[in-house]
């Protein structure tokens, strides 16, 4: 793997990179790695304009000019007031929240928009402004709606005030590693850190063969066997060395192949 320039990369909210970077920093000492949160609205900006390698997004994500890998997919949950009746529950179906304002576009979670009683009879009031999950939440604490999140992003803005329960028939949340298209090779051989943070990232050894970095030491280690070739063709290899071959290779039959073994071995069955 050659000397390259820093690896950066970002993720949104409820993704905790630190195992990855971890992994990285005892595999690739000589490759720096810089991480960077950003709003899941924003969640692919440093990328498109080349001021991040990769990202950590939430899916789905238009994948227009970037390669998107699914790495893995979380429960969602319904975010209330600590003294709201879902508190008394481990989970609930999403049918059972037909008649709470939902501090979302209805559109993002058809499930529960089929079954909402404010869209069937037209009494929906207008979503009010909000700019960032933490802004729905302070929303969500003065008791003027429910919110729905990945479990993730719940436990990142875990309020005391506020009540997270598992909610069923809402798909669950995935995520993934996102990067640019490219049709030409990265300068410095950078499209083999790339590689190798995708293998980090999926889970792969660090003596995995997918791995570029074993890849290189492999095809540096001289091959197994070129010395013994090189010995074996050499005109002249006798000693103890050529006996010991001719030995293997040799006869089997009684007298060990010895000269005169076998006429000495004939007469000593006529005796």
């Amino acid at each position: 793997m050659p000397e390259t320039r820093e690896l950066t990369v970002t993720f949104v909210p409820g993704v905790t990179p630190g195992k990855w970077i971890h992994r990285w920093e005892e595999r690739m000492p000589d490759v720096a790695l810089q991480s960077h949160p950003v709003a899941e609205s924003r969640q692919l900006d440093a990328v498109r304009a080349g001021e991040a390698d990769m990202a950590f997004v939430r899916l789905p994500v238009d994948k227009a000019g970037l390669n998107v890998i699914p790495l893995y997919t979380e429960l969602s949950v319904v975010v209330a007031p600590k003294d709201h009746p879902i508190a008394a529950f481990e989970e609930i179906a999403v049918e059972e929240l037909a008649d709470e304002y939902l501090l979302a576009d209805p559109d993002d979670f058809p499930a529960w928009r089929d079954t909402s009683t404010e869209i069937r009879e037209g009494t929906r009031k207008p979503l009010p402004e909000m700019a960032s999950a933490e802004e729905a939440l302070d929303l969500v604490e003065a008791g003027l709606g429910i919110l729905i999140l990945p479990m993730s992003v719940a436990r990142h803005f875990n309020r005391k005030a506020l009540r997270a329960r598992v909610v069923t028939g809402i798909p669950e949340s995935g995520i993934g590693l996102a990067w640019l298209q490219s049709d030409v090779p990265l300068p410095d051989g950078f499209d083999a850190v790339i590689e190798e943070f995708i293998g980090v990232v999926r889970g792969r050894g660090r003596n995995s063969s997918r791995q570029p970095s074993v890849q290189a030491k492999q095809d540096a280690a001289p091959k197994k066997g070129a010395k013994g070739a090189a010995k074996s063709t050499t005109p002249g290899a006798g000693g103890a060395k050529g006996k010991s071959a001719a030995g293997k290779g040799g006869p089997t039959l009684r007298g060990g192949g010895r000269p005169g073994g076998k006429a000495r071995a004939q007469k000593r069955g006529r005796r």
